[in-house]
C-alpha cells in the first residue's frame, strides 16, 4: 500500500515539475517572441536597448503605472502628427497585449555591444564588380550631380518596402532612382570628390554604398545597433559613423566599406563626471584631412586626424550640455553645435582647435543640417528650437562676429532651418502637435521677419533648397506620403513628388557649399 501510494506522489511530483518546466519553457518562449516583435517592430524608433530614440523610451520604468488598456489604444491607433503609426491590422490584438505586457515588465537593458569584428561579419557586398557598373548615369542629370536630391523616405512602419532612399533631380523634379534600405533611412551623404558615390545610413545604423549612376547599393555594413551620425571625408576616402547604442564610432574605408578602427566615446561631461556617450553629430570638412564628432552625453567635441596614422584625436571639452546636431562656416574653418540642455549654440574653431564662444539659441536647439547665408555683407546663422517654451523663436547670429543680432518669434517649435544665396527667405519648419505641424514658415532674409506661411499638409518638415536656390523642397511626411517643391521667389506650388513617410532632404548642390561651409561663390572657383 505504501509503496503504491508513493509512486502515485512520485508521479504527481513527476507530473508537477514535467507542468513547471513546460509552462517556464513557454514563458520564456514569448518572451523571447515579444522581444523579437519589439525589435522587429519598435526598436528602430524606441531604441533596441529600450532606452529611447527618435522616440521614448519603453521599459519597466518608463510605464509603471499606465493603463495596459490606453497603450493598447496608442499602438492599435497609432499617435497622430508623429511616426507613430496604427498598427492594427499589422499586428494581432494577441500580439498587441504581448508586447505591451512585456515591455511594462522588461527594465532598460545594459547597452549591447557591437564590435569591430561584428561590423565586419555584417558587411555585405552585392555588386562584386564594381568596374562592370555603367560609364555615365543612366538617367539625365548635370555633369556634377549638382541637381541630385535624395530623400530618406521611412516607410509607413519605419522598415519594410517603403523603406527607401529615394533620389530626384530638382531641375525637372522627376525622381531619377531609388534604393530599398529595408529599414528607414535617416542620412544621406555625398562623396565630395566622386560625383557617382552617396552613403545612406538607416535608423539602424546600417550603411549602403550607392552608385547614384546605375541607383543600386554596392555594398552595406551595420554599424551599430542605431544612432545616425555620419560624415564623409574630402578626399572621399573615409567614413565615420556614430551610433547612440552602443557608445562608439567607427572610421571605414569609403571604397569597401571596411573599419578601420573603433573609438569608445566616453569622457568627463561639463559637471566634472566621468561618463559614456551617445554619438552626436559627425561631418568632414573641406578646410582640413579631419572629422568633427559631437558627444552628446560627454559634452565634448574630438577632432580626429584620419590622415594620421592611428587616427589621433584631439579633445575640446566643456562644450555644452547633451550636443546634437551642427553645421560648418567659413570654409569649413568653424563649426556650430547645438546643445540641448543649455539651450546654446557653441561655436567652435577647428583651425585653433578649441571653443570660441557659446551664443544665446533658445530652449532645446536643433540647427538641422545648417541654415548660413551673407546677408549685407554679414555671414548670418539661423538655429531652430524644437523645445516646448513660451516663446518660441528662431535664433539669428551674426557669424564674423560671434554674436546674437535677433531671435524672431515663431508659431511653434521648429526643427530644420534651410537658407540659400539665391533665394531671399529662410524656411523654418513647425514642428508642434496640432494643425501648425503642418506649415513651414518664411523669414525675409533682410528684415528678419516672418513674412509668410505655407500650409503643406501632412506633417511639414525638413525644408531644402535646390542647389541653385529656385526651388524649396519641403517633406510632407507622417500622413501626407510626398515631397512637395515650391517656387522660391513666388513661394506657388510647382510639383509633388509621391513617397511613404518622407522625411530628411538632402541636396548634393546645397550640401556641398552649405553643410561643408563653402559659399556659392567659393563652390563656383572650385569648379
Amino acid at each position: 500500500m505504501k509503496k503504491t501510494i508513493t509512486k502515485r506522489l512520485n508521479k504527481s511530483l513527476l507530473a508537477s515539475a514535467i507542468a513547471v518546466l513546460l509552462s517556464s519553457g513557454m514563458a520564456m518562449a514569448k518572451s523571447d517572441n515579444m522581444h523579437q516583435l519589439y525589435q522587429d517592430n519598435c526598436a528602430s524608433c524606441h531604441g533596441s536597448d529600450h532606452g529611447g530614440y527618435l522616440a521614448p523610451a519603453l521599459n519597466a520604468d518608463t510605464l509603471k503605472g499606465r493603463s495596459p488598456t490606453a497603450l493598447r489604444t496608442i499602438v492599435m491607433a497609432g499617435s497622430f502628427d508623429t511616426l507613430m503609426p496604427p498598427f492594427y491590422g499589422k499586428l494581432s490584438d494577441d500580439e498587441i497585449r504581448g508586447v505591451i505586457k512585456h515591455l511594462q515588465e522588461t527594465p532598460k537593458q545594459p547597452n549591447p555591444a557591437w564590435t569591430i569584428d561584428d561590423m565586419k561579419k555584417s558587411l555585405k557586398v552585392y555588386v562584386k564588380d564594381e568596374s562592370s557598373l555603367p560609364a555615365k548615369p543612366t538617367f539625365q542629370i548635370d555633369d556634377k550631380f549638382e541637381n541630385l536630391i535624395g530623400v530618406a523616405a521611412r516607410g509607413k512602419y519605419g522598415r519594410g518596402e517603403g523603406s527607401k532612399a529615394i533620389f530626384i533631380n530638382s531641375a525637372t523634379h522627376q525622381k531619377v532612382g531609388e534604393v530599398s534600405t529595408g529599414t528607414a533611412a535617416h542620412i544621406i551623404d555625398f562623396n565630395p570628390a566622386n560625383p557617382r558615390w552617396a552613403y545612406v545610413k538607416t535608423d539602424t545604423a546600417e550603411i549602403f554604398k550607392v552608385d547614384l549612376y546605375s541607383m543600386q547599393a554596392t555594398r552595406s555594413i551595420k554599424t551599430g545597433w542605431n544612432g545616425p551620425g555620419m560624415g564623409v571625408s574630402r578626399d572621399g576616402k573615409y567614413i565615420m559613423a556614430g551610433s547612440f547604442v552602443p557608445h562608439n564610432a567607427v572610421i571605414l574605408d569609403a571604397d569597401t566599406l571596411e573599419p578601420l578602427k573603433t573609438f569608445e566615446l566616453e569622457g568627463i561631461d561639463p559637471d566634472g563626471k566621468h561618463v559614456s556617450s551617445d554619438s552626436g553629430m559627425i561631418i568632414g570638412t573641406p578646410y582640413a584631412d579631419i572629422f568633427a564628432i559631437a558627444l552628446e552625453n560627454a559634452g565634448q567635441v574630438w577632432i580626429v586626424d584620419y590622415k594620421k596614422e592611428g587616427f589621433p584625436v584631439t579633445k575640446i571639452e566643456k562644450v555644452g550640455r547633451h550636443l546634437h546636431d551642427a553645421f560648418l562656416t567659413h570654409g569649413g574653418k568653424k563649426l556650430m553645435v547645438a546643445s540641448y540642455d543649455d539651450s546654446i549654440v557653441a561655436a567652435i574653431d577647428l583651425e585653433e582647435r578649441k571653443l570660441i564662444k557659446q551664443l544665446p539659441a533658445g530652449c532645446v536647439p536643433h540647427v538641422g543640417g545648417g541654415s548660413a547665408v551673407k546677408v549685407d555683407g554679414r555671414t548670418l546663422g539661423f538655429g531652430t528650437n524644437f523645445g516646448d517654451c513660451d516663446k518660441m523663436v528662431v535664433s539669428v547670429w551674426d557669424l564674423d562676429k560671434m554674436e546674437v543680432v535677433k531671435q524672431i518669434p515663431v508659431s511653434g517649435g521648429t526643427e530644420s532651418p534651410a537658407a540659400h544665396a539665391n533665394a531671399p527667405y529662410v524656411a523654418v519648419d513647425i514642428i508642434s502637435k496640432d494643425r501648425r505641424a503642418r506649415t513651414v514658415q518664411l523669414i525675409d532674409k533682410k528684415t528678419l521677419e516672418v513674412v509668410k506661411t505655407l500650409d503643406v499638409g501632412g506633417h511639414a518638415y525638413f525644408p531644402e533648397y535646390s542647389a541653385d536656390g529656385k526651388f524649396l523642397y519641403i517633406s510632407a511626411g507622417y500622413n501626407g506620403d510626398e515631397v512637395v517643391v515650391y517656387d522660391s521667389n513666388t513661394l506657388q506650388k510647382v510639383a509633388s513628388v509621391p513617397m511613404e513617410s518622407p522625411a530628411g532632404i538632402f541636396s548634393r548642390g546645397r550640401v556641398k557649399y552649405m553643410t561643408r561651409g563653402l559659399s556659392p561663390d567659393e563652390m563656383e572657383q572650385g569648379k
